[in-house]
């Protein structure tokens, strides 16, 4: 900001959206959400401050709030422009909304898997434009640099799953930047998340709070909707489908990092609605969290001798014919691995992403319902793409 800017008596809009929201987010650190606003007035330092209303203040009808915990209730001035999120499944909803073009971050780029977006007139995002926040750690210096209006993510994942930042970092962010809103739900395995877990479509919902974006929320919620309704009608009887063993593996796999198919966790929400059911309950065989990070050799994996695999990996966006020569040619030719049901009987896929939001969740659906009951489902689609691409792109 020039110093012009600091001396204007009237904060920017950026400004106001920031300052204001984090004021009602001041109980961010205890999880409190029910707070009042500042009787601060606005001075001409650098550093805007909340306000009582003035004739510069947003009027009342224009604001809005928003509850999600951990964090609890935010009040927005404004829909944030700039926008810090951390895992791909909140930049696929934002992407949903319309509102992709304000992400600034990601924590990984190599897991968000964007595929699915080709196949959706009009509908992109810039990978080039995120910044990785994760680069051998998590650098406040990085938040400071993104300078966002909202960090669209759980706290807990700085302070307790990567444990990088202390409550006092936290707070220096959320204070001198913007707050923090989001829950982590990819998963629910890890001991410190034990404040409510939301679904994918729960956590959805908050985000289209946030953007204002209530139709186009529900227009793909129908859609989602629909698609389950008419997977779910088709499927055969539930003890005639197969087990799965999902786990990370690497491109010429020894080992792999056992999840679990049962249980919560928004990249697992596609797997229940196939009614496909879990290859290592009752084998002792627990899934990744936070303190278990074991592994299982092929031995183990033939042990259980799973119906089916479900194999994750790093690299971002390999097609099914890429997997197959890679990591499938790998295991068919595999000593034990060949030995495996799975492998002997074609029924090993692509595990799909860890960070799975509404739009990849689509397609994950109608990938397993033609992958594993090809049979039921003949066609290649089993939704519209343009109608998709139109509810995204404003035409709802």
């Amino acid at each position: 900001m020039d110093d012009d800017e600091t001396q204007s008596d009237v904060p920017t809009r950026r400004e106001y959206m920031k300052y204001g929201s984090a004021v009602v987010a001041g109980g961010l650190l205890a999880g409190c959400s029910e707070q009042s606003g500042s009787e601060a007035t606005p001075t001409q330092s650098s550093t805007p401050t909340a306000s009582t209303p003035t004739e510069t203040s947003t009027p009342e009808t224009e604001r809005y709030s928003v509850t999600m915990e951990p964090v609890g209730t935010l009040e927005f001035d404004g829909v944030p422009e700039r926008v810090a999120p951390f895992t791909a499944d909140y930049i696929d909803m934002m992407v949903a909304l319309g509102h992709g073009d304000a992400a600034q971050s990601i924590w990984y780029q190599g897991r968000y898997k964007t595929r699915h977006y080709e196949e959706l007139d009009g509908v992109s995002i810039d990978l080039d434009s995120l910044t990785q926040i994760w680069n051998d750690g998590i650098s406040k210096e990085t938040f400071y640099d993104i300078d966002a209006d909202l960090h669209l993510m759980d706290p807990s994942a700085v302070t307790d799953w990567f444990q990088a930042w202390d409550q006092q970092d936290l707070e220096e962010i959320r204070s001198n930047v913007a707050p923090f809103i989001g829950n982590v739900i990819f998963r629910r395995t890890d001991s410190w998340h034990d404040y409510r877990y939301y679904s994918l479509y729960e956590a959805f919902e908050k985000v289209a709070e946030v953007f204002q974006e209530r139709d186009r929320f529900e227009a793909i919620r129908s859609m989602h909707d629909e698609l389950v309704a008419t997977v779910q009608s088709r499927l055969p009887a539930p003890d005639e489908r197969p087990n799965a063993a999902l786990v990370f593996a690497g491109e010429e796999p020894e080992e792999f990092s056992p999840y679990r198919l049962s249980g919560n966790g928004a990249n697992k929400e596609h797997y229940h609605t196939l009614g496909l059911s879990d290859a290592f309950a009752g084998s002792g065989v627990d899934g990744l969290s936070t303190t278990d990070r074991g592994t299982i050799d092929y031995e183990t994996l033939l042990e259980i001798d799973p119906d089916s695999l479900l194999l994750r990996y790093h690299k971002r966006g390999k097609s099914r014919e890429e997997f197959e020569d890679t990591i499938l040619s790998y295991m068919q030719d595999h000593p034990v691995g060949s030995q495996l049901t799975a492998v002997q009987e074609g029924r090993v896929f692509r595990g799909g992403p860890i960070y799975a939001g509404p739009l990849h969740n689509l397609f994950m659906i109608e990938r397993y319902a033609t992958g594993y009951f090809p049979e039921a489902f003949t066609e290649d689609e089993l939704f519209d793409r343009q109608r998709l691409a139109d509810i995204i792109n404003g035409n709802v």
